[in-house]
Parts: structure tokens; sequence; C-alpha cells
């Protein structure tokens, strides 16, 4: 309970008998803790009071389950009218931090769950920090994917912390360290089980050990060598993002660089000042993408639907990988096919992708690889929640499988299918209940597209869809509801795209220029390298979808495949690949507007795909290419863009609510 005397809505602070005090966050009416301006001045006050009653040691916490501090309150950041308003918000966290960090008496951060951007500005504030070695443990400064700086100490304390290389990767991509990589890189002084905890923090923070001190050469990049160290890390943005396109990353590097760590000390003018960067549209649009994403989020939430059994027909990589994705995330798999040796090749890649994704913790990947069994069979079809089939395009045998299916499921299980060529209507057509069946639309490669189509055909049940999207967010991606049309959203404004791109080079244009232009314009991979990655063959069989105009795919496109130059699978497409990477030749003088010509058929699909219906508004369709395809995020999405740059045609429903990597399918197996 709180010190007699306080009337604190959002912090507890308790005093025990030999000095030690504790701090708890918990947010009133949140299911998470935000650093909201009035918990700020609510922490501002319980400084107060410890300023006049100094403790032994101060141990600051989270009273939530789910987490440590989820970061500033994005809503009020989203709100601020202008450059000065920011600068305010600025000064409110770093002011308060630095009074944090100079208090006379040890401070220590118990860090369990999730601790980014403020929240972890907060722990850097404090004299220790011990982090909680449980999954949900995640660290990480974030706010460059916000298109901003962590401006509340982050950039001052995070490089003298654990070295400003490390700091800087981790500023300059926003990526999370989990608990034992905190401790491993000198972010935590400690990392402990939960049951320990409490008396870990006791101990170190009544310890009065010094923290350890950089290695040497560490502290040179920190003094003497900092500026070639930002030369450096300029040359590597540069590499990945232009300066006008997102100006956060570089202005953290000037911050550090040239002002400590200190936003506020850099002035109006300056292309690193707080003014510029509040001004630049690339900060309203990742604003933007940051709401789409909870939008997609929203999707799978208020439904009772918990599935703990997934059974999927088909073990070629879709299936395989749709399998390995739903086991990794702690679901019963079962996956089917007509042979165990089929299955085997699957088995063998989720075994990898557990080691990548558990870092090697043997027991995970053993608990992981437990729960994909192999089910020539099909036995769990009758036990599973969601039923999910990636066999090969063919539709009878689609109605033949999903008529037996039928019969054996559960009455409430899930029937969907990942086609992305086929009418669901024409599949539901074998069912007695056309209503049960529905889409979930995976990507390639699964483990990394962060988004799933979930597919309404003409009778699907809505229950059955909310309860998708409960499962896509179950297994960690973002539900898409579509209706069902050809391509659905994503494969509907990719094909056309590359078709240009392929038209393009068939005039005689460097397959290189057409590629760097896309990647300059911010896409994550360029047009002609996702042709040859998706499989050369599998853009002819996508052909409705690439020729959206009705005409014929490109000469050379049916001339490589008609060699067996299939793109990287085979080792020769557009490119020669080796390692896994293309081998690229000169690019030469790309025509001017290059990027424009074919970035427009995949501008006009995505409009057509809002008037047609297929997804519900703007936003979702600009949602639904940003996570799916990688749309270059600082233009805030292809809807957004047009509107922006006025040129959406009369008539185009360009309403877009302000709520301020490859996928073209591979199905066969």
């Amino acid at each position: 309970m709180n010190q007699p005397g306080n009337n604190w809505q959002h912090w507890t602070l308790r005093r025990e008998a030999d000095g030690l005090a504790w701090l708890e966050l918990d947010k009133a009416d949140s299911t998470t803790n935000a650093l909201s301006a009035a918990v700020m001045e609510e922490l501002g006050s319980v400084l107060d009071v410890l300023d006049a009653e100094p403790p032994a040691a101060l141990v600051i916490a989270s009273a939530k389950p789910a987490g440590f501090i989820a970061g500033a309150d994005i809503e009020e950041f989203s709100q601020l009218a202008s450059a000065a308003d920011a600068r305010v918000l600025v000064a409110r966290g770093w002011t308060l931090f630095e009074r944090l960090a100079d208090v006379d008496y040890p401070t220590l951060a118990l860090i369990r769950g999730h601790c980014l951007g403020g929240g972890l500005e907060l722990a850097l504030a404090c004299r220790y920090r011990i982090v909680v070695d449980e999954p949900g443990t995640k660290l990480a400064l974030p706010e460059v994917m916000l298109g901003i700086v962590p401006g509340w100490g982050g950039m001052k304390r995070l490089p003298d912390r654990i070295g400003p290389a490390l700091a800087l990767d981790l500023m300059l991509t926003g990526k999370s360290v989990d608990a034992k990589k905190a401790k491993r890189i000198g972010l935590a002084d400690d990392c402990v089980p939960p049951r320990v905890m409490e008396n870990a923090a006791r101990m170190r923070v009544r310890s009065g050990s010094a923290n350890s001190p950089l290695p040497w050469m560490a502290r040179l990049m920190n003094g003497p060598l900092r500026s070639k160290v930002a030369d450096k890390a300029r040359k590597q943005v540069a590499g990945r993002a232009r300066r006008e396109h997102y100006p956060a990353p570089y202005a953290i590097i000037d911050m550090w660089s040239r002002f400590e760590g200190n936003a506020l000390a850099v002035p109006a003018g300056d292309p690193a000042s707080l003014e510029t960067i509040f001004a630049s549209p690339t900060t309203r649009n990742l604003l933007r993408v940051y709401h789409l994403q909870e939008r997609l989020k929203g999707f799978g939430k208020g439904v009772d639907f918990a599935p703990r059994h997934v059974h999927v027909i088909g073990a070629g990589v879709m299936g395989g990988d749709i399998a390995a994705v739903c086991a990794q995330r702690g679901l019963t798999v079962t996956l089917q096919d007509q042979t165990v040796e089929r299955i085997a090749p699957a088995i063998a890649r989720a075994a990898k992708l557990f080691e990548r994704r558990f870092k090697g913790d043997r027991r995970q990947v053993r608990f992981a690889l437990d729960r994909m069994i192999p089910d020539p069979q099909g036995h769990g079809a009758v036990r599973a929640d969601v039923i999910i089939e990636a066999i090969f395009e063919n539709l009878e045998a689609k109605r033949a499988l999903f008529s037996d299916l039928e019969r054996k499921a559960r009455p409430d299980a899930i029937l969907a299918s990942n086609t992305s060529s086929l009418r669901l209507e024409d599949i539901a057509g074998c069912l007695t209940d056309p209503g049960r069946l529905i889409g979930i639309h995976f990507f390639n490669p699964v483990a990394m597209m962060p988004l799933v189509e979930v597919v309404a055909g003409e009778h699907s049940d809505a229950l059955a869809l909310q309860r998708a999207a409960a499962f896509a967010r179950r297994i960690d991606k973002l539900p898409l509801p579509v209706k069902s049309a050809p391509g659905f959203l994503v494969n509907a404004v990719l094909g056309p795209y590359m078709l240009e791109a392929l038209r393009c080079v068939e005039e005689g244009i460097a397959p290189e220029a057409v590629d760097a232009a896309l990647v300059e314009f911010g896409m994550p991979m360029g047009p002609v390298e996702l042709v040859d990655t998706v499989g050369l063959d599998i853009a002819v069989a996508a052909g409705k979808a690439l020729a959206g105009d009705g005409a014929a795919p490109p000469q050379k496109l049916l001339a490589l495949v008609s060699a067996g130059k299939l793109g990287k699978k085979t080792g020769e497409g557009y490119y020669r690949w080796s390692d896994g990477k293309p081998k690229r030749g000169k690019a030469g003088t790309a025509p001017a507007g290059l990027a424009d010509r074919i970035l427009a058929p995949l501008l006009a699909a995505t409009r057509r795909c809002v008037e047609e219906g297929v997804v519900d508004d703007a936003d979702l369709a600009d949602a639904g290419v940003i996570f799916g395809t990688g749309f270059a995020p600082w233009s805030g999405g292809p809807m957004n863009y047009q509107q922006t740059r006025g040129n959406l045609p009369v008539g185009t429903d360009s309403t877009v609510v302000d709520r301020s990597a490859p996928a073209i399918q591979q199905d066969a197996t």
C-alpha cells in the first residue's frame, strides 16, 4: 500500500523496516504500464517524498503481470500540436530521469516482461538493473521505428553502459534483447529466475558494488574515437535508408556524437533537431503505421477462442512452415501428408527455425519439436481446434479433402484453406455447411512475414472468421480481414507491380537498375529480385494476378522458365545466385521516373481493392500492403502515399482515417 499521506493513482510506495523502499507502477485503467503525463507527474511527486525522507535504497518494479513499462504514452505523442509541445514532452522525461539518476541512495530497476522505450530509459537512470529470465522479458529502445528518438536519456546512458557500437545498433534498428543477452552485454547486472527476483533485487541494491566498467576500446569509442564511430554508423544507415525518408536514425547518431545524447541541446535549425523530426512527414506516417498495426491486432481480441491443437494438411514449404510456426508458439500440431518421408523435410526445416528462434536453447527446441507430430494418417483432424489445408492448387483435390474433413472434424473446429488462387465458394460447394470454410492465407516465408489474410467467402460464418483472427494473434500474426477475390489484397497488388518491373527489363532496362530504383524508394527488395526469390515458375503460374490487364507474361520470363532457370532455387533466373545472394552487374543509368512507373500499377490495384470492397477501407489496404509486402513504411502505405501526393483520381474513395519482404504465394507442396 502507499506510504501514509500519499494519494497516488499509479504508483505505490512501501518501505521495509530496514529502510529499503519499493516503488511499483500500476497504471490505472490500463492493462500495461505506459509513461503518460499523469504517471510522470506522480513520479516527480514520489521523488519529492523520497527527497524529504531518503530510503536506504529503492527498487522500482511493475505491479502488472503484463510487463515492466511499455514506454511513453503513444496516444499523447500522437496528439502533439507543435514542435514546441514535442520539446516540452522531451524536457519532462529528460529532467525527471536526470533527477532520478542523481539521487544519493542506490536505485535498482527490477525488470520482468517488456521494458521498452521510456521504460528502458527509466531503468538506465537507475544504478542497477536486474532482469527476470522468462520468455516475455524484452528490452529495447524502439523509438526509431516510430520516426522519433529516445530523448529521455537513452542516447546518453545506453552507450555509457554497453558501449557505443552495441548501443547504436540497438537504437538505430529498434531491435530488442532478451534477459540473457541483456546480462551478457552489460545492460543488466544480473539475470535471475522469477522465484528469486525480489531477494536478488534486495541483495544487489544493498550491495554497494560498483557497476562493471566499459572495456578499454569501448571507452575510446565513447571518447576520442566518437566522430569516427558516428561516421561509420552514418554510412551503414545510408546503405539502408535515405535521410529524407528516415531522419530519425541520422538524428540519433548526431545527438549522440555532437550533443552528448541530449536532444534538448540541439538547436532548432539543425537537421537533427526535435523541430526537424517533428516536422517530418515520416514521423506522422510511422505513427500512422503503428496505429494501423494496433488496429490489425484488435481483430483478434474479444473472441472466446483459445486454440490448442492445429492440424495442417500438406507438408510442403507452406504447410510445413505453418506447422512449425504454430509449434514454435506453443500449440500442438499434427502435420499430415501422404507418407512420413514427405513430412520429414518439414520437420528438418522446423528444427532449424527453432534453433534460430530459441537461440540454441536445446530444451526449448526439443519441446517445440515434440509439439510437431507427423500424422500421415490424419488422425489429428478429429481432435483439432483449427484445420488448415495447404495442399497443391487443384480444385477437385481440395473439394474431396474438405468433404472428408467435414465428416471427421469437430463441429466447432475451424476449417481453413491456405489457397490464394482458387475461389473459396468453389471449394465450399462440396460442404453440407458451406459457412464453415474460410481462408487463412499465409505468406512465404511464413516465419518472417507478419501478415495473415483472413478470407471471407460468400457464405463464410462470421464467428469462424473472428476465431480465425484470434488464432492468428495466438501465433503472433497480424490478421487482415479480406473478401474472397482473385489474389485477395496482397497478391492482387504485387502481381501488376512485378509484371511492370519485368516489362521494363523486357524493354532493355537492366534488372539491377529496376531493383535499385525501388529499393531507393524504400521497398525491402527490388521487384526483379523478388520474382527470382519467389520462383519464375510460380510467377507464370500466378499469371492471372501478374497480368491484371490481360496481357501475356513477358517473353523473357517464359524463355527462362522453359530453360529451367527458375530463379534462386535453381541458381539462375534474371540473376545468377550464389550462397543465397544474387550476383549483380552494373545498373547503369535508370530512366527518369522509373520507380513511379513500376509503382503505378500497385497503387492502382490497391485503389481498386478498396473500391471493390476486398478490404473495408483505405486504412486496412495500407496496413495489408505494408505488412504483407514491406511497402515503404515512411510513406504511410500506398493509399496514404497517393492521398498526400494528391494523385487519387476523381471518384476514388480516398478517405483515410487518421488513427493518430516477399509475399506472392507458393502454395504447392
